[in-house]
């Protein structure tokens, strides 16, 4: 198997990493967390784990922190399991709260306070890694990178990356840190391929309407930066969600999805994933569910490979329309 660039940096991840987004219920901050959400947790993780999945994404916001504190028990009841995996969480996003407004927050104050309730939430001394969320308009990258240098220094944070950001913006961190960004987390999968038609349209009118930034894809290749895809199972749409309401080439590929699969005797998200492994970037999928049978039909993906013309056949009829 391809090393991907994550293990580059020294960091023995597998690449399929396990989203733990719906943990702890709803994203109501005064409901409390429950036996039962620690055990989802559980059989979670260890589901996980069965199929090779040793890395896990976290963020602050998820269910408003109750995410990690059952990822925290999970922990707390299997001793030495935290020096077995690759612990990933992210800050920036702030909620509204009284007269403050939605808003993003790349402060050195906010991240600090950040990673040590992270910390407190999960039970551990250290996160693997460290990711800013999205994107602060406010961002001063001389508070980024001494808030980075006392999290190295402390121990409490070994690696850092960014999500949701194009290679301007993380230019522009790096040049005022000497962290290396390790990891760029961005929406990616057989429904958003934008990732792809930013290169496919240079010197074409339809890149006027790619949202995808410009070169990132390339510069995060170029310096060994590990491209993670959030969504990668586009919510289940080409691995039996209802199609209602949705356009026809998401009712094709669904149906090419589905097809292939059954011809490869495996599941129509092994094959979801399988789309995205195989781009040379090594990309590495973070799966959103923490339904153990969903988790274990990603478990074909680590050994399968599409052919260049399956991939191609696959991409063109997500895009609903040829090549240019």
């Amino acid at each position: 198997m391809k090393t991907i660039p994550i293990q580059k940096h020294g960091i023995n991840a597998s690449q399929i990493v396990l989203g733990c987004m719906r943990m702890g219920g709803d994203w109501d901050k005064n409901s409390p967390i429950t036996n039962e959400h620690v055990k989802e947790g559980q059989h979670a993780v260890e589901t996980a784990l069965e199929i090779g999945i040793n890395m896990f994404d976290h963020a602050d916001i998820y269910t408003v922190g109750k995410a990690e504190q059952v990822f925290g028990q999970v922990l707390k009841s299997k001793p030495g399991l935290r020096e077995q995996i690759i612990l990933q969480s992210k800050c920036g996003i702030r909620f509204a709260e009284g007269n403050s407004p939605h808003r993003f927050d790349f402060s050195e104050e906010h991240i600090l306070r950040s990673v040590d309730g992270i910390l407190h939430r999960l039970g551990t001394e250290y996160l693997d890694i460290l990711l800013l969320h999205r994107p602060d308009a406010l961002v001063d990258p001389e508070e980024v990178a001494s808030a980075f240098h006392k999290l190295k220094s402390s121990g409490k944070v070994r690696h850092f990356g960014v999500s949701n950001m194009s290679q301007g913006q993380m230019k522009l961190i790096q040049a005022y840190s000497d962290e290396k960004l390790i990891v760029n987390q961005l929406e990616m999968s057989l429904l958003k391929i934008g990732f792809l038609e930013t290169g496919i349209h240079v010197n074409q009118e339809a890149a006027r309407d790619n949202v995808f930034p410009e070169g990132t894809l390339e510069y995060c290749r170029l310096e060994n930066i590990q491209l993670q895809s959030w969504g990668p199972l586009a919510q289940g749409l080409y691995s039996g969600r209802s199609l209602d309401g949705q356009n026809e080439s998401v009712a094709a590929t669904a149906k090419l999805v589905q097809q292939m699969a059954a011809d490869k005797n495996t599941t129509p998200e092994a094959i979801v994933l399988a789309w995205l492994m195989t781009h040379p970037a090594g990309i590495q999928p973070v799966i959103g569910t923490i339904n153990p049978e969903r988790i274990r039909a990603c478990k074909d993906a680590f050994k399968l490979r599409l052919t260049r013309e399956e991939w191609y056949t696959l991409y063109i009829s997500s895009r609903g329309r040829s090549l240019p």
